[in-house]
């Protein structure tokens, strides 16, 4: 059965690496590309044989881990691996509680990202030690809609309800109405407590 890759990466050379990876690991994948968060989550709603998302951390339209957390949103079931320049098992395990299988540094050789696809098409994942306030959090923004998380980020960016009605195409009313279900999801009772969230999506900081 055909299988769909998903590289999602503002650097044409590298996704170009990464398509020469994945070509070795899984010959008969179809690969789709994507240079922008909100055209990768528009091709992982699109793809019904998604099985695998290759995604860069820092790209147009994601900070932090908002890029996993969104795609794990559109497609629950479908592996994330993270190829990033950041570093540290730390990083690592953050990725890990919104989504992603697993993490690879770009300064990788080939053969080392070839491997990581082949165990995130197995469905092998990576482990680490845990820090139960931070990942209480993170389960419960990982059980937001993809609408909900967009509402939810453009919050925690600053922005008013009728920005993020713009931003989104939506009516205020409905940004109201993602917003009270995503204070009840995540057990909040305003947007100042909400904003805990991002600790754990890791905004404001670079990878």
């Amino acid at each position: 059965m055909t299988q769909t890759i998903l590289v999602a990466d503002d650097h044409p050379l590298f996704r170009q690496a990464l398509i020469v990876a994945i070509e070795r690991a899984a010959p008969e994948a179809r690969i789709v590309e994507a240079g922008t968060l909100a055209r990768a989550a528009e091709l992982a709603a699109a793809a019904e044989d998604l099985a695998l998302v290759l995604l860069d951390l820092k790209m147009p339209g994601a900070e932090g881990f908002s890029g996993v957390a969104l795609l794990h949103a559109e497609r629950p079931g479908v592996p994330i691996l993270v190829v990033s320049s950041a570093g540290g098992l730390a990083v690592a395990h953050e990725a890990c509680r919104f989504g992603a299988v697993g993490f690879i540094g770009k300064d990788r050789p080939l053969e080392d990202i070839e491997a990581a696809i082949a165990d995130a098409l197995a469905g092998k994942a990576i482990t680490g030690p845990a820090d139960p306030e931070i990942d209480a959090v993170a389960e419960k923004v990982a059980g937001l809609t993809p609408m909900q998380l967009k509402v939810l980020l453009g919050v925690l960016h600053g922005r008013l309800n009728k920005q993020i009605a713009y931003d989104l195409s939506i009516s205020e009313a409905t940004v109201k109405a993602h917003m009270t279900a995503v204070l009840r999801k995540l057990d909040v009772q305003n947007r100042t407590q909400a904003v805990l969230a991002a600790r754990a999506l890791g905004l404001g900081i670079t990878h």
